[in-house]
């Protein structure tokens, strides 16, 4: 290859590494830092779907998530789904989650998720899905989710059937 192979071809490497961590969003608010949130597709009919997350809590104080809002659902609701004597359980987190200091929570396929609830639209891979949460101390955050396909395990999983491959 000739010089400007090798400038081009850097060039094209370097756009592409911009493009994965543009698309990668990190919210930050008061002492947390939000992100990788995306979620899952939904078969016409579905009436919820849910959300994944990670939660950084930078902070020597604790905060919690207490719940959130979406125009796609009634309702966004804090759930923990557990394995137990073979069966799994899911349940509603009432009391929101606890996020400490110095530490982060990943809300993640089988274990804590948000779920929306009464989904008014389907839920299309490739598509977004905007929503809000509300924090006890940070306050409110709007933020992105990028939709996956439907049994996607991480955002941008080989489930997906793309090429880029992020985690």
């Amino acid at each position: 290859m000739n010089r400007l192979s090798h400038v081009l071809a850097a060039g094209l490497l370097l756009a592409t590494a911009c493009i994965g961590t543009a698309s990668a969003q990190e919210i930050k608010v008061g002492d947390l830092v939000i992100e990788h949130a995306w979620s899952r597709a939904t078969p016409a009919g579905a009436k919820v779907g849910a959300g994944y997350l990670t939660i950084t809590n930078n902070g020597t104080a604790p905060d919690r998530l207490i719940g959130g809002s979406t125009d796609v659902a009634r309702a966004v609701e804090i759930h923990e789904m557990t394995m137990n004597d073979g069966v799994m359980k899911m349940r509603p987190v009432p009391d929101g989650l606890l996020i400490e200091p110095g530490k982060s929570v990943t809300l993640a396929p089988g274990g804590f998720h948000l779920m929306f609830v009464d989904l008014k639209s389907r839920l299309k891979q490739g598509g977004k899905l905007q929503a809000s949460l509300e924090f006890e101390k940070a306050g409110k955050v709007g933020l992105t989710f990028q939709i996956e396909s439907v049994g996607a395990k991480s955002p941008m999983s080989p489930m997906d059937g793309r090429k880029d491959h992020r985690m």
